[in-house]
């Protein structure tokens, strides 16, 4: 997709102005690249790859099963076969990267017992019917600035497989789409990124206990908010291998679907009252992070290829990692390819009346996939090389006005913001809705009743952070 040509946005001031040149201004301001263009993340994008991506999923492919239940089936610990051989091998995969950056990468596991699950409704059967060890491995690019390091960024995918039967932990399970796809968009995006040094903090994971029942992304996102981790940003690749169901016309390989949540799961009663007095339905940080890598795929060249903005926060019946850290308070979304097999996901391998069930590597498009790489670590790269997050974003609400006052704290590495803005109809902030200010505060001829503004920081180079819905404040400072 091409990038969006134009001219810096005007600069306006952040004190009061006449009716008359605020509108002037509003009206002038040319289309301009949503994002800038940095070297670096064209580097990237280059470095993905689709023949490593395959390299990847085959070898995981290899573990006959990584079903997280095989952890407990005897010899495990020393098989070649299951969890336990795919878990070390994924470890030495982030170990080797980390070697070839001179030990750039930290790289952790997250370790625990799961107990024994109880009866689901209507009877359904527990996924886990034994106390089971189950590992989260991770590697951790630290930022290299001191001011950003506590800032984080997350991708990752689910590493366990299973088949037809939730607690078959011994018979074939190939998951090369749900979830190797997932997993080696993580490896893929440590192996590219960890060549990089970037401000802020970036860590690459693979989890454990999806298919049981979100286990692994639950117990690292409640650690994650134990922790005090700054997690601003959580990307989740889940199902990411294309389909290539021969006879599929359906299927678009040129479009990975973004989900992300709405209303936050975790949001209080006071907030609540806010999303629904000021129409903040739409407006999640989730969804802002959707927003934003909608962004990086206008910025950078990927050919055809797009991410389809699914305002939802995962599909029917089904449901990912990335709800787990919502459940946190994180933002968090799941990419997802376009059209799903259903039969080459959760499937014995075999053929029956015709039809080849199973999850199989023959039905990734291993191009697809490193696409999918590739906008994730561009995505990573350009939060990570971002300023901080303007503080306290506040929408001033005290008295009947056309105006709109908007004010907010410093941020970290900024040069300047950017208020933008946006019909309350619309699905994204249009490039040219911008007003640009080296203050903290801005005074607006753009009445607040009809959009919905949002406030993001930009450094000396250009980057630009998440942007941040406003509060209203209706109450005056003391």
């Amino acid at each position: 997709m091409s990038l969006h040509q134009g001219a810096v946005a005007q600069k306006h001031s952040s004190r009061t102005r006449s009716k008359s040149a605020d509108k002037a201004a509003a009206g002038r301001n040319p289309a301009r690249p949503r994002l800038v263009r940095d070297l670096v993340i064209t580097e990237v994008i280059k470095s993905g790859s689709a023949e490593h991506i395959r390299q990847t999923i085959e070898k995981l492919v290899s573990f006959h099963t990584r079903h997280t239940l095989s952890v407990n089936n005897p010899g495990a610990a020393d098989s070649d076969k299951g969890i336990v051989a795919a878990r070390n091998w994924i470890k030495s995969e982030f170990e080797r990267y980390s070697a070839e950056c001179g030990g750039c990468l930290e790289v952790k596991t997250d370790t625990f017992i799961e107990p024994p699950q109880k009866a689901g409704p209507e009877g359904r059967r527990p996924r886990i019917t034994q106390p089971t060890e189950i590992q989260n491995v991770y590697a951790i690019l630290r930022g290299a600035d001191p001011a950003q390091a506590r800032r984080m960024y997350l991708v990752t995918g689910h590493y366990d497989s299973r088949n037809s039967d939730p607690i078959n932990s011994t018979d074939q399970a190939p998951g090369a789409n749900d979830d190797g796809s997932g997993t080696a968009v993580s490896l893929e995006c440590a192996r590219i990124l960890s060549k990089h040094k970037f401000p802020a903090t970036i860590i690459f994971l693979t989890v454990a206990g999806e298919e049981q029942g979100l286990n692994g992304s639950s117990h690292f996102a409640r650690m994650a908010k134990a922790e005090g981790w700054q997690l601003e940003g959580v990307l989740n690749n889940d199902i990411v291998g294309g389909n290539r169901t021969p006879g599929d016309t359906q299927q678009n390989n040129n479009w990975v679907r973004v989900f992300s949540e709405g209303i936050p799961v975790n949001a209080t009663e006071a907030e609540l009252r806010s999303i629904r007095s000021g129409g903040g339905e739409n407006d999640s940080i989730s969804r802002e992070l959707a927003r934003y890598i909608h962004e990086v795929s206008e910025t950078y060249n990927f050919g055809q290829f797009t991410p389809k903005l699914i305002f939802r926060r995962d599909r029917y019946l089904r449901g990912g990692d990335h709800t787990s850290f919502n459940e946190q308070g994180f933002a968090a979304v799941r990419f997802t390819e376009y059209r799903e097999d259903y039969n080459h996901q959760h499937q014995n391998v075999r053929t029956e009346n015709g039809i080849e069930y199973g999850d199989l590597p023959k039905f990734v498009d291993f191009e697809y996939v490193a696409n999918v790489a590739r906008l994730n670590a561009a995505t990573l790269a350009a939060l990570a090389s971002s300023p901080a997050l303007p503080g306290k974003v506040r929408l001033m609400a005290r008295q009947l006005e056309n105006d709109s006052k908007i004010q907010w704290e410093p941020a970290a590495g900024a040069a300047a913001y950017e208020v933008v803005w946006r019909k309350t109809t619309d699905p994204e902030f249009p490039p040219e809705n911008v007003s640009r200010t080296a203050e903290t505060k801005v005074d607006l001829n753009q009445s607040k009743d009809n959009v919905i503004f949002a406030v993001r920081s930009v450094d000396a180079k250009g980057h630009r952070s998440l942007p941040v819905v406003p509060a209203p404040e209706r109450s005056r400072e003391e």
